[in-house]
């Protein structure tokens, strides 16, 4: 049950903080340093196209790791997931019961839309579904004040980067390469500028680097002119 649509209610961060507020898309990725984000948790995760290399952020998942990502959980409002890891979240992180976990109580506390199509059900604690995407996250960021967040889902990614609807991307390149596997930046890809304004490194070597939209593609040339 979706806890901000019950009886017309206005959401608490609504009410707080005033009318005028907007809550901010932002993207959270783990890539390979050739640019493949495909199936990072594990060998089940997603093996797609024959995908053999799930599980290749575990051996970078030293406590820098875990420092960050709680940085990034604790400025959650609300979260928008694709269906697979909507599923996957949902079928790990309600068994994690410790009030101690900033991630678990986050997760199976804020709202959580997920993104379907087809999905005729969404039993997680205070989930909906979202059918449009493009349509709905204008709606979304009405109704929060803080950040609304997308982990994983790299066939919801490709819709929100096509749309340009991400207001901060959060892409962590891990010292990987697998020459194969499905892209954070996949075919179709508007041409934009970006704004780097901030980066981490972990102890294991992985770059979090956080993005801005800046504008449409400018060009250049070295070249003399004659």
């Amino acid at each position: 049950v979706d806890a901000t649509k019950e009886a017309g209610k206005v959401p608490v961060s609504r009410r707080i903080h005033g009318e005028n507020d907007m809550g901010t898309l932002t993207i959270t990725t783990f890539t390979t340093l050739d640019g493949i984000a495909q199936a990072p948790g594990g060998p089940s995760e997603d093996g797609t196209g024959g995908f053999a290399h799930g599980g290749w952020l575990v051996p970078h998942a030293d406590a820098d790791v875990g420092t960050i990502i709680t940085d990034i959980m604790t400025r959650a409002d609300a979260f928008l997931l694709g269906r697979r890891t909507y599923e996957i979240f949902a079928g790990h992180w309600p068994r994690v019961t410790d009030p101690n976990d900033p991630v678990a109580t986050r997760l199976n506390t804020l709202p959580k839309h997920v993104a379907s199509r087809t999905l005729q059900r969404a039993d997680w604690n205070n989930s909906s579904i979202v059918r449009d995407v493009v349509k709905d996250v204008a709606a979304l960021k009405d109704r929060y004040r803080g950040e609304i967040q997308v982990h994983g889902s790299l066939d919801l990614a490709q819709t929100l980067i096509r749309h340009n609807l991400i207001d901060e991307y959060r892409v962590w390149v891990f010292p990987v390469l697998l020459g194969k596997g499905k892209r954070l930046f996949g075919e179709g890809v508007v041409p934009a500028a970006l704004s780097l304004v901030g980066t981490r490194t972990t102890s294991s070597g992985v770059v979090v680097s956080t993005y801005k939209p800046a504008g449409s593609l400018k060009v250049g040339s070295f070249e003399l002119a004659p």
